[in-house]
């Protein structure tokens, strides 16, 4: 690969990363929002690196050509390199497999995870909520909740304040798998990148499944399945009604219902 392929494919991965960061919010379905400002960082570092190494190459050319020796030979580092038997003008082969990934960001965002990836590992673990215990729930009904803030009040309040409480979920649809009834409202998290996502799901009853990785809002009541308050309650609902919603723009956080 020739200083001038290597200048481009610098560029390329560059402007891939720009385009991911600062132009569009494509680079949500890979990392965390905090991580932007270092994306585009690091995309304006290869362009820059990519200009200089092109301007450096095209000087380097510029002056070999106009410097010859005796016999109008021109003596370059190249050619001196070739008599000793080096070429140092490439790199491995496999630096090209580099442009993929870079053509990609430019012209194809891969698809966000979703029910594939969640269907394939555990749940996430909630954290265990503190001494100070829950704060009260607001009267307002359907209570707007995610969740994960479900999920530990059906399995560690207990004061059971979620017992007859109308709610609303908003995540993606991901089938059950198991050859039971019902399917998993799913909310994918991240830590860092795309690469230690994990999911938490609610178990979906009494409506039937929409569509793979369809984003919906559900409304209904806790599914009364083992001790309110415990480990042992299911972390399952009870459907009265399902809305199709637009993905959101950042589809790995655990957030409310859009509008609550």
């Amino acid at each position: 690969m020739k200083r001038f392929a290597q200048a481009g494919l610098l560029v390329l991965c560059g402007l891939g990363l720009l385009q991911a960061s600062l132009l569009t919010d494509g680079y949500l379905r890979y990392v965390k929002e905090g991580m932007r400002p270092l994306l585009i960082v690091s995309g304006a570092v290869l362009v820059l690196l990519g200009a200089a190494e092109a301007w450096s190459a095209w000087r380097a050319r510029a002056r070999d050509a106009g410097g010859h020796g005796p016999g109008g030979h021109a003596h370059t580092s190249q050619d001196d390199g070739a008599a000793h038997g080096h070429d140092h003008s490439g790199v491995p082969r496999v630096a090209w497999l580099l442009f993929l990934p870079a053509l990609s960001l430019l012209f194809y965002a891969p698809p966000a995870l979703g029910s594939y990836t969640a269907a394939r590992e555990a749940p996430k673990a909630v954290a265990v909520v503190g001494e100070d215990g829950f704060d009260p729930l607001p009267a307002t009904s359907p209570l707007p909740i995610t969740l994960t803030d479900f999920t530990q009040r059906v399995q560690q309040d207990a004061e059971q304040a979620i017992k007859g409480r109308t709610v609303r979920m908003t995540g993606f649809v991901t089938p059950a798998g198991d050859g039971r009834e019902g399917w998993y409202l799913t909310r994918i998290l991240l830590s860092c990148c795309a690469a230690d996502a994990q999911s938490v799901k609610v178990r979906v009853y009494g409506v039937r499944a929409p569509k793979a990785d369809a984003w919906v809002t559900v409304t209904g009541t806790w599914h009364a399945e083992g001790a309110l308050g415990t480990s042992s309650a299911a972390v399952a609902l009870d459907a009265r009604g399902v809305e199709k919603v637009e993905r959101p723009t950042n589809g790995y956080t655990d957030a409310l219902p859009i509008g609550s």
